[in-house]
């Protein structure tokens, strides 16, 4: 047995809350066995953290069956490119966190030349396209899910899952402090506060931006002592958001953006306003209601509605089994119809006490130690038990 192993564990993200995930996911295992290395594809909290990227990471952040078809080529290149790498250098064992049309490809040619190969975070396959679980059973060694009605579906399949907690349910506080939160962001505690999340990617932004903004500006008609509060994810968003702004129409609006902090901000505000995703699940764990919305371009829109198997598309509405926040897509997704969706929660706080109650018994479902089971998963499908190497 080494007493003092250096396993090379190979990690590919394709966006930023996959280069959160595996920041976190290369510290609980570096607490286990310090001598650990990593490579393969990752972001800027990744590399704080040792690892060494091998492809610019913001180049596989595309979101939207249009957009990425514009892209695909450069994309095929990246993965052909990380696969020869990985082939090559023969990591002890690859985890492909979250992008799965991306890295389920890429552990699939990697399981075929022997190496271990993980997928962290389940793709939606119990909202649409179910039939991808036969397939990823074939791809992987193991499915680390985020969500605890995820690992059966892969175990009925043959394959092997284990539910491992959300990380922000584990990172975040049960009891959410508003006023702590509108103390550190400098707004008064008497006044409307909503916050806008429109997306973390540009081309989310520029599809709900506008909206969201144009929104605010009928909720400054209703409530004209509302502030309003947009956390910004990266240097390119903000640039982005910053020139929407830009524009006359919005010049009167009383806007603040703040670097990151959207939990602060989500848990400050009164209502929130944001785009379908993970996003929705972190305003759930502030415990605030919030106004879903989304819309993409319509040929990726009528591919997708007929692949839906859910009634819901927001995590908080899909995890508690119920419509428990307003969903507003595609051709709903307008100004006059957001506007009184969030005004309807405004004026309502009967019903935000009893949303508060389901959201922080979802809370409580989804707090593990995420990071510490992760990191063992991934030890022991690399050999290595308790930080050392199997015989």
């Amino acid at each position: 047995m080494n007493s003092n192993p250096s396993p090379l564990i190979a990690i590919s993200v394709g966006e930023a809350s996959g280069d959160l995930l595996g920041a976190h996911l290369i510290r609980a295992i570096k607490a286990r066995c310090p001598n650990a290395r990593f490579t393969g594809i990752g972001g800027e909290r990744m590399k704080a953290e040792g690892f060494e990227s091998l492809y610019d990471q913001e180049k596989l952040a595309v979101r939207g069956f249009v957009e990425v078809i514009k892209r695909l080529p450069q994309i095929l290149r990246i993965r052909k490119g990380l696969v020869n790498d990985l082939i090559r250098l023969k990591p002890d064992v690859f985890i492909g966190i979250d992008a799965p049309d991306f890295n389920l490809g890429v552990a699939e040619k990697l399981k075929q030349a022997g190496i271990h190969t993980i997928h962290y975070v389940s793709p939606s396959v119990w909202a649409w396209r179910r039939e991808r679980v036969n397939k990823i059973v074939h791809q992987v060694n193991r499915v680390l899910c985020l969500f605890p009605m995820e690992p059966q579906l892969y175990i009925d399949a043959g394959g092997k899952a284990e539910f491992v907690g959300h990380p922000m349910a584990q990172t975040m506080p049960v009891e959410a402090d508003r006023a702590a939160a509108r103390q550190k962001l400098g707004v008064p505690a008497d006044v409307p506060v909503f916050a806008i999340l429109p997306g973390s990617r540009v081309s989310e932004i520029d599809y709900m931006a506008a909206v969201f903004f144009q929104t605010a500006l009928l909720l400054l008609k209703r409530y004209p002592q509302a502030q309003f509060l947009l956390p910004v994810a990266t240097a390119a968003t903000r640039k982005r958001i910053s020139e929407i702004l830009a524009q006359p129409e919005f010049s009167a609006l009383p806007i603040t953006l703040t670097e990151k902090q959207s939990d602060t901000v989500c848990t400050a505000a009164d209502v929130v306003l944001v785009t379908s995703g993970t996003a929705t699940l972190e305003v759930a764990l502030c415990k605030r209601p919030m106004v879903i919305s989304y819309k993409i371009s319509p040929l990726t829109y009528a591919y997708v509605k007929r692949k839906i198997k859910v009634p819901h598309v927001g995590l908080p509405n899909i995890l508690l089994g119920k419509a428990a926040v307003p969903e507003l897509l595609q051709h709903d997704a307008v100004p006059e119809k957001l506007a009184q969706a969030v005004a309807d929660w405004y004026d309502r706080p009967e019903a935000v006490a009893a949303l508060e109650q389901d959201f922080h018994a979802l809370h409580l479902l989804l707090k593990k130690d995420t990071a510490a089971l992760a990191a063992a998963a991934v030890l022991e499908e690399a050999g290595f038990s308790d930080g050392l190497k199997d015989k």
